[in-house]
């Protein structure tokens, strides 16, 4: 069954205004069964957004009013798609408490949601590393070297998987591969084999599902999926549930490279 598991919203402060219903139709006329609306999270009160304009999360104000919303829009389109309500949380080192208090809140609410990592926390300050490729470039002079901030990436990664973040936890981790995203700006490739496999042998441990995200491909500096094609085959032999999501920010993206996808995984069977 086609189902694209990780799209963004008009509530996207970062994103654009194009509406759900233009998501959802062209996800029905596309042939897809099943998609899952999984906006940026509110990010913790007392967590300071590091970005220019504190804008990777959604305003805690909206959210009440977007699962309403989702909630009309799964009965205005039930007998022509599975709409699942979501939301893409943030998992914030030192902020464990507060994501917890949020996910007892709202975790009840979700029908299906994922747990990702953006920022990364050094010497007492946080770095969406994601941001831009100046952010990222200046973030590894900080750290020092692109190993050390791979291997900081990773470890938090790591941490959001292991944590217990309580019965509402996400069951699917979001784009394990995100520190490639700005890859080719760097002078050479960062060998990561031995992190990634490590991140999927918990995925599996822990029962969790994996995000396979179509839209580093579409990124100049990364031109790859996350997790790129190798970690994918890994993942299926492992038995990790894959559920593919184009991380659209708008209309015009989404399923992007799902056909890619498909053949990928069928020919990779």
């Amino acid at each position: 069954m086609k189902k694209d598991g990780h799209i963004h919203t008009p509530y996207c402060p970062h994103g654009t205004l194009d509406s759900f219903q233009d998501y959802i139709e062209k996800a029905i006329k596309s042939g897809f069964k099943e998609i899952t609306f999984t906006e940026h999270a509110p990010l913790p009160l007392n967590f300071i957004d590091p970005t220019p304009d504190q804008d990777s999360g959604m305003n805690i104000n909206k959210l009440e009013s977007y699962l309403s919303d989702l909630n009309d829009l799964k009965k205005q389109y039930r007998k022509d798609i599975i709409i699942s309500s979501g939301l893409e949380i943030d998992f914030i080192s030192g902020f464990e408490h507060e994501i917890i208090s949020f996910l007892n809140i709202y975790g009840k609410y979700l029908d299906d949601s994922i747990l990702s990592v953006h920022f990364l926390h050094f010497q007492n300050t946080y770095t969406c590393i994601d941001f831009s490729k100046n952010i990222y470039l200046e973030f590894i002079k900080q750290v020092g070297n692109p190993i050390s901030v791979y291997r900081l990436y990773y470890k938090t990664l790591m941490d959001s998987i292991t944590s217990d973040l309580g019965k509402y936890k996400p069951k699917r981790i979001g784009h394990i591969t995100l520190v490639h995203k700005f890859q080719h700006a760097l002078t050479e490739k960062v060998d990561d084999q031995e992190e990634i496999v490590s991140i999927l042998k918990e995925i599996k441990n822990q029962h969790l599902q994996l995000d396979l995200n179509s839209a580093g491909l579409a990124k100049p500096y990364c031109l790859e999926s996350y997790p790129p094609p190798p970690y994918i085959i890994m993942a299926k032999q492992l038995g990790i549930p894959l559920v593919f999501g184009s991380d659209a920010h708008q209309v015009n993206d989404l399923h992007q490279f799902y056909d890619e996808f498909k053949l990928f995984m069928e020919n990779g069977e």
